[in-house]
């Protein structure tokens, strides 16, 4: 059996003794941090760059859309857009902001459905010219904008504006 150890004067010793502080390794949860860190750094995708698919037609083709069918956006500065139908000789021009140009891309897409009945064929094209006041966002934006509004045709114009879309700016300040 166990002895007790009791001092000469009879009582029991009731000092305890110091135990040494307890230590915890982090070590090994240390590696497995960075082993799950790793793991779905290496097992996890980016964010993946989305790109628009822009095809411009050849120099020297007649464009086989009519005039009737056709809605020009000149992209000017401050964020303002000259939008018509049609020929600019012939057209009624007008001005907008750029955030409400989906309003009027929308009500003429209805025109000409309801025109032609809304065939296959005889869909809207949409030619978009940046000017020089256009910053690189507006481009960006319109082209959003054929997107959401299912503008399945549409072209980027590097013609220079023509004299009666560049006198109808000058008179708005676009």
């Amino acid at each position: 059996m166990a002895a007790l150890n009791l001092p000469q004067n009879g009582q029991a010793n009731t000092r305890r003794t110091k135990k040494a502080p307890l230590g915890v390794d982090l070590t090994a949860m240390v590696d497995l941090a960075f082993l799950l860190i790793t793991f779905f750094m290496l097992t996890t995708s980016l964010a993946k760059m989305r790109a628009m698919d822009v095809v411009k037609p050849v120099d020297g083709v007649a464009s086989p859309w009519p005039e009737s069918r056709t809605m020009t956006i000149l992209l000017g500065k401050h964020n303002q857009v000259v939008h018509y139908m049609g020929s600019p000789n012939r057209a009624e021009m007008r001005s907008s902001e750029l955030s409400s140009i989906k309003g009027e891309i929308l009500a003429y897409k209805r025109q000409i459905a309801a025109t032609h009945a809304d065939e296959i064929g005889k869909r809207m094209l949409v030619i978009i010219k940046p000017t020089d006041g256009s910053i690189y966002q507006n481009l960006v934006d319109i082209l959003d904008e054929m997107q959401i509004n299912g503008v399945s045709t549409y072209a980027i114009s590097d013609q220079p504006v023509l004299d009666e879309e560049a006198i109808f700016m000058k008179k708005r300040g676009i």
